[in-house]
């Protein structure tokens, strides 16, 4: 038996375990009615410590952290760095603000960032644009993972479009029918598979000669590019484009519509706080995998047709024993399908509650929004499927920093939302409009450069943008500045105007509500009105 038949056979023997394990998620701690967006889009708001570790870590340290972050670091080195400070920033942030998001939006029925927005500043039409905002940015972030998923099954042999399809279409069915159950379950067979690849890693590493080899050899490669952008270590010129792509991914993790539902899911406060406080785990592997962009270099590892994003891919070809290489490929497989899978669930939860029930059917039952949701779910997976279809990034994490952009616009709201209502709802839209506005303007104006800094393409190259002397600035922090900036200065003046703003129905005691509030409830349970403050 060939190597190349046993690596497909121990892929396909464990893809298909999984496919099973997806399946079977909707019998797994099966409520009395699944039929509800609560259970099919939060589990319930009943998973624990493990369940929530398992879940998190599958739904944010995806295949962005094992395809696309050494995919960058191979083409242009110390930048690509970037995603483990953001990771490491994200820690205290999450501990801190996730917790209060997850005690009032559970105090008050919430599933998403836009509801809170809608409820905290009193505009539905507020909550409406917050809505279509995650929803645009989350696209190209579910894209993300079906290009390196596309890019493994490239590796194993599965080329051209049908089986990237026909991998959307098995996951689909999986989220369709189990909900936020499949990819729950489904992360506990990731991080093992995972941890097995990253065993694997270290050793063949160790085998070639270790890290010292290996870092002296990518700083030989990178010494003899033409591109002054490259290199072991930032360019004096790149210094501060590193600092606003730290701190602007930092900051859109918090805004995603996926980053929240798995901590509303968990049961309570003590749970969202012991697993924030355990993420800086998660953040190892990530640096260990940016390394690996640095060993294929070392190891002489050539892409397959120029797409960066089959190196780690033909680096565990090249260098894994097969059986393993098969674990390693279904290991980044499932990696992708997780994070596609509750990315489309959050999605799909923001048009229900913001869009469709507030302004299509009002009076919609649960049953109506889980199956509508269902829907939509199915919808924002093959959106992202022909989204990659139809444009070629040269690095596949681009997608994943152009939706940074956008959802960085909705910080105002759903994020310092959290800390105070200070804002004028008028103002927060008005900013948001700013923001994406003059963020979409920047993104147009970045040209694309290959690798040795020659234009191939006018617009849209990436995130990026040049404030000349050859250096740039992440075009989603400047458009969150030109945000505020705007936010702040519409507030001050329709207050100054004795314009109205809209009713708070959030009190402080929601932001410290734990597991046990007898005032825990859906929020078509509402209607019946809680107080509100007029601000």
């Amino acid at each position: 038996m060939s190597d190349r038949t046993i690596e497909v056979g121990v892929f396909s023997v464990l893809m298909i375990g999984v496919l099973v394990l997806g399946f079977g998620a909707a019998r797994w701690r099966a409520p009395q009615n699944p039929h509800t967006l609560e259970e099919w889009g939060v589990g319930g708001r009943a998973f624990g410590n493990w369940t929530i570790w398992f879940l998190i870590g599958g739904s944010m340290y995806s295949a962005y952290t094992f395809i696309a972050v050494p995919a960058l670091t191979y083409g242009v080195g110390a930048v690509g760095f970037f995603a483990v400070p953001f990771a490491i920033v994200t820690t205290p942030l999450t501990f801190v603000f996730t917790t209060r998001a997850w005690s009032v939006m559970r105090r008050h029925g919430f599933l998403t960032h836009s509801e809170f927005a809608s409820a905290r500043f009193g505009s539905p039409g507020l909550g409406a644009l917050v809505a279509v905002t995650g929803i645009l940015a989350t696209m190209p972030y579910v894209a993300v993972q079906l290009v390196s998923l596309q890019a493994v099954l490239r590796t194993v042999g599965f080329s051209g479009e049908w089986p990237l399809l026909a991998a959307v279409t098995v996951v689909s069915i999986c989220t369709f029918r189990s909900g936020l159950r499949a990819p729950a379950l489904l992360s506990i067979v990731k991080d093992a598979l995972m941890a097995w690849m990253l065993l694997t890693a270290l050793l063949v590493v160790a085998m070639y000669g270790g890290w010292g080899r290996t870092f002296r050899m990518a700083g030989e490669h990178f010494a003899a590019t033409p591109s002054p952008a490259d290199g072991l270590l930032l360019p004096d010129s790149g210094h501060l484009g590193f600092l606003t792509l730290v701190i602007g991914s930092a900051l859109a993790v918090f805004a995603y519509p996926h980053a929240l539902v798995g901590m509303l899911a968990a049961k309570d406060r003590a749970t969202v706080r012991r697993n924030a406080a355990a993420l800086p785990v998660y953040c190892l592997a990530l640096a260990l995998m940016a390394m690996l962009g640095f060993f294929a270099i070392a190891r002489g590892v050539t892409p397959a047709d120029g797409d960066l994003n089959t190196v780690v891919p033909r680096l565990i070809q090249e260098f894994f024993p097969s059986w393993s290489a098969g674990i390693a490929y279904a290991a980044l497989s499932v990696a992708a399908l997780i994070p596609a899978a509750v990315m489309s669930i959050a999605a799909a939860n923001a048009f229900t509650r913001s869009l469709y029930r507030p302004y299509l059917r009002p009076d919609a039952s649960p049953a109506t929004e889980a199956r509508v949701s269902r829907w939509v779910s199915l919808i924002v997976k093959f959106g992202a499927a022909g989204l990659i279809l139809a444009v070629d990034p040269a690095f596949s994490v681009d997608l994943q920093l152009i939706g940074g952009v956008i959802i960085l616009q909705t910080i105002p709201a759903a994020f310092l939302g959290l800390l105070t209502g200070w804002f004028h709802r008028a103002g927060l839209i008005a900013g948001l409009l700013a923001g994406l506005g003059s963020g979409l303007l920047m993104l147009y104006d970045i040209p694309k450069l290959d690798g040795t800094g020659r234009v191939v393409a006018e617009h849209f190259g990436g995130s990026s943008w040049s404030i000349g002397d050859g250096t740039s600035v992440y075009a989603g922090v400047v458009a969150l500045l030109i945000n505020l900036a705007v936010c702040v200065l519409a507030t001050v003046m329709l207050r100054a105007a004795g314009v109205p703003g809209g009713n708070d129905v959030t009190w402080p005691e929601d932001y410290r509500a734990d597991a046990g509030d007898k005032r825990f409830q859906r929020l078509d349970d509402l209607i019946d009105g809680l107080p509100v403050r007029a601000r």
